[in-house]
C-alpha cells in the first residue's frame, strides 16, 4: 500500500465514523419534529521521511428529516372510546400467526432500544409490552412497537397478530387484530390491519383499518424502524346479558302464565336499537297487548311482532352504559297454555341483541322450562292390542286361537311392554302423532310372524297415527316356526 492509498483510508474511516455518529442522531429523531444536522469532516496526513503534512476539509453536510416516526402510539379505550381510570394489567404483545384462524405463536423478536430512541412510551422496545398510566401529551394508556426493515419484519407479506390482554379478574374481553404489511413506495410503509375477533378497530365500527408510515432512508440509517400504530377499544367480555323467569314453574292447559325477561347493558358505553325475539314452546299463545316494559322506574314503549310462535319485541328507547344503579330493561307479558302443550317440551328460549358502539351484541338464549301437567284436559290417546296365534292366518283372532303370553313389544319412545296370560296389552297417555310399535320374536321362541296377503302385515313393526284422545288397536299374529323349504323338498311329489 503506498502512502497515497494510505492516506486515502485514513480518510475514509473518518467518514466512516462521522457516518456513524449521523446515524444515531437519526435514530433519534421525535414524531412530528424537523431536525437539521450539520456536519464536517477534517483530515491531516503526515508523509513519513520527508515531514510533509496535508490538510484537508470536507464541504458542511446539512440533512433535514421532517418525516421521522409518523405518530407512533396506538392506544386502549373504554367500549365508549375514552381512557380507562387505570391501565394498571394491561398488556400488548405482538406474536407471529400460528394459522389463518386468528391463534397465536411466538413472540416477535423485536431489534432493542434506548431510552434516546425518541419513542415513548416503549423506549426499550420490549414485547410484550405493560401499559402504564403514563400520560405523553396528555394521553394515557399508549402503546407502541418497533420493527426492524434490516430484519425483514417490514417486507410486503409479512403479517402479525397483535394480542392486547385486559388486565387478569376483570370483564374485559381481549383483542386480537391482524397486522398485514401491505405496500412498500420507498420511504413509506402501509399496513393493514384486520380485527380477527370481528369487534370493531375504530368508534366508527370498521373491522378492517389502513395506514401508511414514513421511515427514514435505509442508506443513511442503518437500524431502520417501523413504528406500529393502532387505536383500540376494549369492551367487556358480556356487554350484554338476558335472564329469562316466569311465574310458575307447571301450569296446565287454560292457565295463563306470565314471562319476564331482564335485560342489562354490562359495558361502558350507551345500547341502542334493542330487539329481543323470544320463542314460545308449543301450545303457549302470546295473549294480544299485554306486554308491558319498564327501565330505572320510568314506562318504556315497546313494538310486539308476531310470526308463529316466535315474538320480536322492540325498544327504541336508549339503554344508559353500567353505573351505579341498575339500569336494566325489564320486560313482562302473558300466555294462554293450551292443550297443544302437552306434546311441547316447555322451553322458552330469548335472545337480546342490540348496538354498542357501533357493534352489534347479543346474547342468549336464555331458557326457561315449565312443565305443563294434563290436568282436566288431556290430549293423549290409548293404544290396546294382543298377540296370538292365528291358526287361519286371517289376521284377527278366533275361537280356539290362544293368546300369546310374555310377548315383549317396544315402542318408539323407548317403552317396553309385555302382554299378559291372555296375550293381551294396553298403554295409556301416548301422545299425539305417528307411533311405532315392534314385537320382539326373541321373547316367543318358536313362533314366527303369521304370513299375510297385505304386504305390513308381514312385519314385526306396526305404524299407528294417533290423534289427540284417540283410542287404537294393534295387534300381532304370529304362527309356529316353520323353516323354509329346500329346492330338494319343493321337488318331491
Amino acid at each position: 500500500m503506498n502512502l497515497l492509498s494510505r492516506g486515502r483510508w485514513h480518510r475514509h474511516l473518518i467518514w466512516g465514523l462521522v457516518g456513524y455518529l449521523l446515524s444515531l442522531l437519526m435514530a433519534s429523531v421525535v414524531s412530528g419534529q424537523t431536525i437539521v444536522i450539520q456536519n464536517r469532516a477534517a483530515s491531516s496526513y503526515t508523509e513519513p521521511g520527508r515531514g510533509q503534512e496535508l490538510n484537508t476539509t470536507s464541504e458542511i453536510l446539512e440533512l433535514n428529516d421532517t418525516g421521522g416516526l409518523i405518530d407512533p402510539f396506538g392506544q386502549i379505550l373504554d367500549c365508549n372510546g375514552e381512557e380507562f381510570p387505570d391501565y394498571t394489567g394491561f398488556v400488548a404483545g405482538l406474536f407471529e400467526p400460528a394459522n389463518e384462524m386468528g391463534e397465536v405463536g411466538g413472540l416477535v423478536p423485536l431489534t432493542g432500544t434506548t431510552p434516546n430512541n425518541g419513542i415513548p412510551p416503549n423506549v426499550y422496545n420490549v414485547n410484550p409490552y405493560p401499559l402504564t398510566n403514563e400520560a405523553i401529551n396528555g394521553k394515557r394508556g399508549l402503546y407502541n412497537f418497533l420493527l426492524d426493515r434490516a430484519r425483514g419484519q417490514t417486507e410486503v407479506g409479512k403479517n402479525y397478530i397483535l394480542l392486547i390482554t385486559p388486565p387478569p379478574n376483570s370483564d374485559l374481553a381481549e383483542r386480537r387484530v391482524r397486522i398485514v404489511i401491505s405496500q412498500q413506495e420507498g420511504n413509506v410503509i402501509s399496513y393493514q390491519a384486520i380485527a380477527v375477533d370481528g369487534k370493531p378497530i375504530s368508534l366508527d365500527g370498521r373491522t378492517v383499518a389502513s395506514s401508511r408510515l414514513y421511515v427514514p432512508d435505509a442508506a443513511v440509517v442503518p437500524l431502520n424502524l417501523f413504528a406500529m400504530q393502532l387505536r383500540l377499544t376494549a369492551c367487556e367480555a358480556q356487554p350484554l346479558q338476558i335472564i329469562k323467569t316466569a311465574d310458575r314453574a307447571a301450569a296446565e292447559p287454560g292457565d295463563t302464565a306470565l314471562y319476564r325477561i331482564s335485560v342489562r347493558n354490562r359495558s361502558s358505553a350507551p345500547l341502542t336499537n334493542l330487539v329481543i325475539t323470544d320463542t314460545l314452546p308449543l301450545g303457549f299463545q302470546y295473549v294480544p297487548n299485554s306486554v308491558r316494559a319498564e327501565m330505572g322506574g320510568n314506562p318504556v314503549a315497546v313494538q310486539v311482532t308476531i310470526n308463529g310462535r316466535s315474538l320480536t319485541f322492540t325498544v327504541n328507547d336508549t339503554m344508559p352504559p353500567k353505573g351505579g344503579q341498575d339500569q336494566s330493561l325489564n320486560l313482562v307479558y302473558a300466555v294462554q297454555i293450551t292443550p297443544d302443550a302437552l306434546r311441547g317440551d316447555g322451553k322458552n328460549r330469548a335472545i337480546a341483541r342490540g348496538i354498542i358502539s357501533n357493534q352489534t351484541v347479543a346474547d342468549g338464549p336464555a331458557i326457561y322450562t315449565m312443565a305443563v301437567r294434563p290436568g282436566i284436559v288431556n290430549d293423549c290417546g290409548t293404544i290396546i292390542g294382543k298377540v296370538f296365534e292365528d291358526k287361519n292366518s286371517d289376521g284377527e283372532q278366533q275361537e280356539g286361537e290362544p293368546g300369546i303370553p310374555n310377548a315383549v313389544i317396544f315402542m318408539d319412545d323407548g317403552n317396553r311392554i309385555q302382554t299378559d296370560s291372555r296375550g293381551l296389552y294396553s298403554v295409556k297417555n301416548v301422545l299425539p302423532g305417528p307411533r311405532t310399535l315392534v314385537l320382539d320374536l326373541t321373547s316367543i321362541p318358536g313362533y314366527q310372524i303369521a304370513p299375510h296377503p297385505l304386504l305390513e302385515r308381514n312385519s314385526p313393526s306396526r305404524l299407528v297415527r294417533m290423534s289427540p284422545g284417540s283410542l287404537a288397536r294393534v295387534n300381532f299374529a304370529v304362527v309356529p316356526y316353520q323353516p323354509p323349504e329346500t329346492k330338494e323338498e319343493a321337488k318331491e311329489p
